[in-house]
């Protein structure tokens, strides 16, 4: 019972999943926070392309 208990602690093969999970809830996060900022860019950018392909 105690090699079971002790080879579970030392088990490190969940890392990667549970930093993937946290950059993700930080990602989305910040989307949240700067949704408003992040929508007026993008409608920025894409009046700036439609202008410019207009010129063209």
């Amino acid at each position: 019972m105690n090699r079971f208990f002790y080879r579970f602690m030392n088990d490190e093969s969940g890392i990667g999943v549970v930093e993937l999970i946290l950059v993700l809830v930080v990602l989305i996060g910040l989307v949240v926070i700067f949704r408003d900022q992040l929508t007026s860019l993008m409608n920025s950018i894409f009046e700036r392309i439609i202008q410019d392909s207009n010129a063209v």
